[in-house]
């Protein structure tokens, strides 16, 4: 993990990347408490023995599970100290080039592309890839943004 005394830290740091995390397996278990979650039972996800007849010849994590991973790994690689607060701001754009099959394990590595003081605080832009083990394209490939707030900052506010 690379931990940074302040955002003036992590502005300086445009640029580098940073990963990659540990794997992460995906169990079936995760994959049905999100589709409970988000109402999204389709087979390919759900239908253990379907699936295994279906174009993947088995189950697959949702996309949008895959997605929720990336908080998790952008925070097991990124840290930034002397912050009231980190914000989740949205994405800039998402692709899932390969489903991650129920099962693989998952990992990100990250490239901090750009971060920007805005009223509200700093807002860095992360390019994310999701990479499943033992395959050559990414599962997911993401800009996700995270809103900064210096401890200072929020104090006077």
């Amino acid at each position: 993990m690379r931990t940074f005394a302040n955002v003036h830290e992590l502005k300086a740091a445009v640029g580098e990347t940073f990963g990659p995390t540990e794997w992460r397996t995906v169990t079936q278990e995760q994959v049905n408490l999100f589709a409970d979650a988000t109402d999204d039972h389709q087979w390919i996800h759900v239908e253990v023995d379907r699936a295994k007849e279906g174009p993947f010849g088995g189950t697959i994590a949702h996309g949008y599970l895959t997605l929720s991973l990336l908080p998790t790994f952008m925070f097991s690689m990124v840290h930034v100290d002397n912050i009231a607060m980190a914000v989740n701001f949205g994405l800039n754009k998402v692709r899932f080039p390969r489903p991650v099959p129920v099962g693989a394990r998952v990992r990100a590595v990250g490239e901090l592309a750009d971060v920007k003081g805005t009223p509200a605080g700093y807002l860095a832009t992360l390019k994310m890839t999701i990479e499943i083990e033992g395959e050559k394209r990414a599962a997911c490939v993401a800009e996700p943004l995270y809103l900064y707030v210096p401890a200072d900052q929020a104090a006077s506010a």
